[in-house]
C-alpha cells in the first residue's frame, strides 16, 4: 500500500508532528527526529534578560553582528544583510532576480517556491547559459559538497553565482576557498544549523554593496528579533562551543554511516553531518519509522530523488544505534 504525503504539511525536515497528522498516527511522548539537519548538543549555560530583549526594540541593521562577520570576512559592513533567516534571503533574492535564473537540482526547496521561474539544471556546465544560479554548497539534501567553484565562477564572469552556504560550518574537511572576492558571487549563510537557532531565526547575506542596499530597500524594519541577534553574538563569540560541535560530528558521523552500510544498506557518500540512504519507498520507511518513534525526511520534493531516498542527520551514539536496529527491523 503507497501513502500519499500532502506536500504543504511536509515540506521541510523538523515539525515531526505534522507527519503523524498525515498518516493519521498519535504521536508518542517522545520522537527521535533524524529529519532536521540542526545542531543536537546542548546549548551552553545562557542567562538572557527576557524582559529587556523583549520590552525593546532590537536594532534594525544588527550592526554588532555585521562588525564580526566584517572582521572575519575581512570585509567591509556595508557587504552584509542579517535577515530572519535563510528563507526571508531567498525571497528577497527571488523579488530581486525574478528571471533569468537556474537551480543546481537537488536543492533545498524554498528556493523552487521562490524563484517560481527558475529552470532546473543538474551540471554546472549549464551555469553560463544564465544570468544567475542557484547552488546549494554543501548540498542539501545530499551532503556533498563542490570543493573548487572558483573555477566555474571565474569562467562564468557575466553568471552571478547564489551560493547556499547553511551547512558550511559542518564540514569535515577543512574550510573551503575564499569566495568573496568574486564580483558575481553572493552568499547565504544560516545561524540557525550550527547553534541550533530554528525558532530564533537568523542567516546573513554577503553580496556586492548595491545589491545589500537593493535587498535592504524590500526588507521590513526589525526583521531580525533581539532574541535571535543577543542569542547570536553569545554564540559568535563562543569559540569553544563551535569547535565541540565540529569534533562531535566528525567523529560520529563516519561511525553512522558506516553502521548503516555494514547492516547491508546503501548509504550515499556526504560531507557534512546528514546523508540520504537509498531505499524503494520513502513514504513507507517513513510510516514504520513513525510507528517506532523515529522521523526521517522524504524526498518526494527533491529533483531528481522523487521517494528513492531518505535524508537522515546524526544524532547521539545511542539513538544512532536505535535508527539502524529499526532500519534493520529489530524493533
Amino acid at each position: 500500500m503507497r501513502y500519499n504525503i500532502p506536500m504543504k504539511i511536509t515540506t521541510h525536515g523538523a515539525n515531526p508532528e505534522n507527519l503523524y497528522r498525515a498518516f493519521n498516527l498519535i504521536p508518542p511522548e517522545k520522537i527521535l527526529d533524524f529529519s532536521t539537519n540542526t545542531n543536537i548538543l546542548s546549548w551552553p549555560d545562557f542567562s538572557l534578560d527576557v524582559e529587556t530583549l523583549a520590552s525593546n526594540y532590537p536594532d534594525p541593521d544588527c550592526t554588532r553582528l555585521r562588525e564580526i562577520i566584517s572582521a572575519r570576512e575581512n570585509i567591509s559592513p556595508s557587504r552584509i544583510l542579517f535577515t530572519n533567516g535563510i528563507n526571508q534571503a531567498i525571497f528577497l533574492l527571488a523579488g530581486l532576480f525574478p528571471n533569468d535564473t537556474a537551480i543546481l537540482q537537488p536543492c533545498y526547496t524554498e528556493y523552487s517556491r521562490a524563484f517560481t521561474n527558475a529552470a532546473d539544471i543538474f551540471t554546472l556546465n549549464d551555469a553560463g547559459k544564465f544570468g544567475h544560479v542557484i547552488i546549494t554548497n554543501p548540498n542539501n539534501p545530499t551532503g556533498r559538497f563542490i570543493p573548487d567553484l572558483s573555477r566555474t565562477i571565474a569562467d562564468n564572469p557575466s553568471t552571478t553565482f547564489i551560493i547556499d552556504e547553511a551547512y558550511i560550518d559542518f564540514l569535515r574537511t577543512a574550510r573551503p576557498e575564499r569566495l568573496t572576492d568574486f564580483h558575481n558571487v553572493i552568499i547565504l549563510r544560516s545561524l540557525t544549523k550550527i547553534f541550533h537557532l530554528s525558532g530564533a531565526r537568523i542567516g546573513y547575506i554577503i553580496a556586492d554593496g548595491n545589491i545589500i542596499s537593493a535587498l535592504k530597500n524590500h526588507m521590513p524594519s526589525w526583521s531580525v528579533n533581539a532574541f535571535a541577534q543577543d542569542l547570536a553574538l553569545r554564540f559568535l563569540s563562543d569559540g569553544e562551543f563551535y569547535a565541540r560541535t565540529r569534533d562531535f560530528y566528525r567523529v560520529n558521523t563516519p561511525i553512522f554511516m558506516a553502521g548503516l552500510r555494514k547492516a547491508g544498506f546503501d548509504v550515499m557518500d556526504s560531507d557534512v553531518h546528514y546523508f540520504l540512504v537509498k531505499v524503494d519507498d520513502d513514504v513507507d520507511v517513513i510510516r514504520r519509522f513513525l510507528t517506532k518513534g523515529i522521523a526521517v525526511r522524504h524526498t518526494r520534493n527533491f529533483a531528481g530523488l522523487e521517494g528513492k531516498y531518505i535524508r537522515v542527520a546524526t544524532r547521539s551514539t545511542e539513538d544512532n544505534m536505535r535508527f539502524i536496529a529499526a532500519m534493520k527491523g529489530e524493533f
